[in-house]
């Protein structure tokens, strides 16, 4: 038996949401696919559980399989998925609702993905400690930085002149939603009912520790950039 949501403690000011669902459409069985020798879950999880504010976490699944696996490795919270809530089209800010409505001891989160493997525990403390510093913005989410000619589908450039060709890295930059980090409370979630709240502060990340695991290309690069930082960390532990 997994443990009931309803015996979280706020022993301290940050519940983690991770969503883990067991079908996936374009990579199969991604979340537990293996990474680097570790279930793709695995390496979010581990950089989670090193952030001291970070009081619980949560996976909130509709897979007993994935509840189980989970458990062994780490120590979180189990929340099972309501029949209402399974399958591929329901909202991210809903399924985030129905946990936080069971974490009343709790009235601030973050929100993550299993699939934001390169995610260390120093970009999510400066994430929690940005939102900290600002005190004017209700939520925080993470952003990757873009500078480079963009169009719409009819062609139309969005951020430039095609007739005045500046430097790439002299445009004005553009922000895309890299779906790494969303930080909120309890009240800016639910005025809006939406983990981006009225005032949210951008949070910049480097691109290749933002990368999210979509397609099957994906999956190839973070094995390459895994490997990487193993043999970095390895070098430097060996100096």
């Amino acid at each position: 038996m997994t443990p009931s949501v309803d015996a979280l403690r706020a022993d301290s000011p940050w519940l983690a949401i991770v969503p883990m669902k067991r079908h996936s459409e374009r990579v199969p069985g991604k979340n537990i696919r293996s990474l680097h020798g570790r279930p793709l879950y695995f390496w979010t999880l581990q950089a989670l559980s090193a952030v001291e504010p970070i009081g619980r976490i949560v996976i909130d699944t509709d897979a007993e399989e994935i509840a189980d696996m989970v458990s062994r490795d780490f120590d979180v919270q189990i929340s099972m998925r309501p029949e209402r809530l399974r399958g591929d089209c329901v909202s991210t800010n809903e399924l985030v609702a129905h946990v936080i409505s069971q974490c009343s001891a709790y009235d601030r989160f973050l929100q993550t993905h299993v699939t934001n493997p390169l995610l260390t525990p120093h970009t999510i403390a400066d994430a929690i400690g940005a939102l900290a510093a600002h005190p004017e913005n209700d939520s925080l989410f993470s952003v990757t930085r873009l500078q480079t000619r963009l169009y719409d589908s009819a062609g139309a450039p969005i951020n430039h002149d095609p007739a005045r060709l500046i430097r790439t890295q002299d445009l004005p930059p553009v922000y895309e939603e890299n779906s790494n980090l969303y930080l909120f409370s309890r009240t800016s979630f639910n005025r809006r009912r939406s983990r981006i709240g009225a005032a949210p502060l951008l949070f910049e990340m480097n691109k290749l520790e933002a990368l999210d695991i979509d397609e099957e290309s994906d999956f190839l690069l973070a094995e390459v950039l895994m490997a990487a930082r193993a043999r970095r960390e390895m070098t430097a532990a060996s100096v």
